[in-house]
């Protein structure tokens, strides 16, 4: 039996763990089999500049801190090795990190995860990953807004010729 002093240190780390997943925007559950510790470094390097967390915790905390977060559906994907990825501001830069490395290692899956408080399938997740940033759509739409304007001033300089031709 595990003596009070592990205990206490387990219950404590399940409650830090579950305070950092309730006040998060994503939780991403991965599988890092097949991954060396060059990887893993880049991989951790690249998730904090983003914001977010990148740790490998025991199943039974992380399901412990996730039944604290009155979520209980991802209980049969925390088998096996699994790593948590933990973003408390924005979500998508973390998802966008993880999903490239991801697809440019074939061992490392997603498992699943929680996106703002709502248990999210690796499908879901997949096709956030894949949508422009914030500043791609910005960038498109003022693009697709500056080409409307071009055209009604070409337009508009196109009757004023006109105009002007008929008065000589």
């Amino acid at each position: 039996m595990a003596s009070e002093k592990i205990i206490a240190q387990k219950e404590k780390e399940v409650k830090e763990l579950a305070e950092k997943m309730k006040n998060a925007s994503l939780v991403l559950l991965v599988d890092y089999r097949g991954i060396n510790v060059a990887d893993v470094t880049s991989l951790r390097k690249s998730i904090r500049e983003v914001g977010a967390e990148y740790a490998v915790i025991k199943n039974n905390i992380t399901r412990r801190a996730l039944k604290e977060c009155g979520i209980d559906s991802l209980d049969e994907i925390l088998t096996g090795p699994t790593a948590v990825i933990i973003a408390q501001d924005e979500y998508l830069p973390s998802l966008k990190a993880i999903y490239k490395f991801a697809k440019d290692n074939d061992f490392y899956k997603i498992k699943g995860g929680v996106l703002e408080g709502k248990v999210t399938t690796v499908e879901e997740l997949t096709v956030l990953a894949q949508l422009p940033s914030r500043e791609e759509l910005i960038a498109k739409l003022a693009g697709c807004l500056l080409a409307n304007v071009s055209k009604l001033a070409a337009t508009l300089d196109a009757v004023r010729v006109k105009k002007e031709a008929e008065e000589k």
